[in-house]
């Protein structure tokens, strides 16, 4: 049996920036990657990988670890995706989507849309 899930951070980062890059439709199509860094090694408390603008705002950060992608949101949403893989964590300024596969990469774009009101 093949495994299919995807469960490194760095790939899982990848992923989320391709999927942000590819983006045409609507407001979503205003998302950029922003300050890659295509070298990032993943650390245990989470390496920047990229920042995530929309028309020049900062909607938030993405960092890796060995195991997931963490995007940091800029400001305080609440946030429900509704799956295993993906978790979600209070900040003091904003919250923190962790995405545990490559899977979850569609709920983090859904979490940006969402943002975009």
């Amino acid at each position: 049996m093949v495994d299919d899930r995807i469960t490194d951070g760095k790939r899982i980062g990848q992923l989320l920036a391709s999927e942000v890059t590819g983006l045409e439709r609507g407001a979503l199509g205003t998302l950029s990657v922003v300050d890659a860094d295509p070298d990032v090694d993943p650390t245990p408390g989470g390496a920047f990988a990229f920042g995530v603008e929309a028309d020049g705002t900062r909607l938030g950060e993405v960092h890796v670890t060995p195991e997931t992608a963490r995007l940091t949101l800029t400001e305080p949403v609440t946030v429900d995706v509704g799956r295993e893989d993906v978790t979600v964590e209070a900040a003091d300024d904003g919250a923190v989507v962790v995405a545990h596969s490559g899977a979850a990469v569609k709920a983090l774009v859904d979490v940006l849309a969402d943002r975009l009101g």
